[in-house]
């Protein structure tokens, strides 16, 4: 492979991870009532779902120009990218109507 291959490849791996980790940071600032109401798997199982899916995106990174086993590490991500693009696709727009958690909801009075 090639010096421009393996750059792509190493920017897509990148991209994927940074996707995942965003994906799971997301899911922590979210509410667990929201999780509850809105899905069959509760907060904690997205968090170990996406942890471990980004987990798999940071093995799949490239360690260096030209070494063997990235292939292998193609391939962990792009298992490792499907739980990230469902909890942005499916489960994320059905938790927004509940916030992030951390800002009170209503109107707010200075006095």
């Amino acid at each position: 492979m090639g010096f421009l291959q393996w750059f792509v490849m190493a920017a897509l791996a990148l991209v994927v991870f940074v996707v995942q980790v965003v994906a799971f940071i997301d899911a922590v600032r979210r509410p667990d009532k929201g999780f509850r109401a809105e899905g069959r798997v509760p907060k904690a199982g997205w968090l170990g779902i996406l942890a471990f899916a980004a987990a798999l995106g940071f093995l799949g990174l490239p360690q260096g120009w030209m070494q063997g086993g990235f292939m292998f590490g193609s391939f962990l991500n792009i298992i490792a990218v499907a739980p990230a693009i469902i909890y942005w696709v499916s489960v994320r727009p059905r938790l927004q109507p509940y916030g992030t958690g951390n800002k009170p909801r209503g109107p707010q009075s200075g006095w």
